[in-house]
């Protein structure tokens, strides 16, 4: 689902959607929709297929503010699961975005009273990120850096908080590469596990990164989220 070209109407729809995300973070204005300030409903495909990119960041601000998602947001999101579902011989990343947007919509916006719940949705598989070298370990935890968020335990939080040491040389590595979006991912799973050197000095590359990669909202969107569970934290 990834995609590069900036030209496409793909790419501007999942810029206006990380756009919009960044903005409810800034003012924690959890009853605007970020879908409706991006011109998407969930009859628009395009914007259902950017919804797919941006994933369960799509409720990031109610997450973290702990506050009900906006309904026209849970129904975009409801509507990419069920649109893209991932294929049999999908990439694991892709199978564990898929999970993390469901438990997210379980989570978030569960059934009214006197509906039945739905069952659990089943991890998929995380055992190929123990013997990752950490350059790809974290490059795929970058790509999964949605799943960082607070209080949602999962098989792939438990690697990245036994890897920590792994993720702040990949968060290094990726800051020295100009990889600005995988940076940002890193340095987003730093924030929500800590254990992290001391000497990392991660708020400070954090601001660096956002300096220099801060035109890719997406970059923006993580960076933001690190600093808002990194200040939970030390609260």
């Amino acid at each position: 689902m990834d995609q590069t070209h900036a030209s496409s109407p793909l790419a501007g729809a999942v810029h206006d959607l990380a756009t919009e995300v960044v903005l409810a973070l800034r003012s924690g204005d959890h009853l605007a929709t970020v879908c409706g300030a991006a011109g998407i409903d969930e009859e628009n495909r395009t914007g259902i297929a950017a919804a797919r990119v941006i994933g369960a960041d799509l409720l990031l601000p109610s997450v973290l503010y702990g506050r009900h998602p906006h309904p026209g947001d849970v129904a975009v999101l409801d509507r990419a699961v069920r649109e893209f579902p991932p294929k049999p011989d999908a990439p694991a990343a892709t199978a564990w975005s898929h999970w993390h947007m469901i438990s997210t919509l379980q989570r978030m916006a569960p059934p009214p009273p006197g509906a039945a719940a739905p069952a659990p949705y089943a991890e998929p598989d995380a055992a190929w990120l123990e013997g990752a070298p950490w350059q790809a370990f974290t490059h795929q935890l970058s790509v999964l850096a949605p799943l960082a968020v607070p209080a949602a335990p999962s098989a792939v939080r438990q690697a990245a908080t036994n890897r920590a040491v792994d993720l702040s040389r990949g968060f290094v590595r990726a800051v020295r590469r100009r990889d600005w979006l995988q940076a940002a991912g890193a340095g987003r799973w730093l924030a929500a596990i800590g254990g992290e050197p001391a000497t990392l000095g991660l708020e400070r590359g954090l601001d660096f990164v956002e300096l220099m990669g801060g035109h890719d909202p997406r970059v923006t969107l993580h960076v933001r989220a690190a600093r808002l569970m990194a200040e939970a934290r030390a609260r």
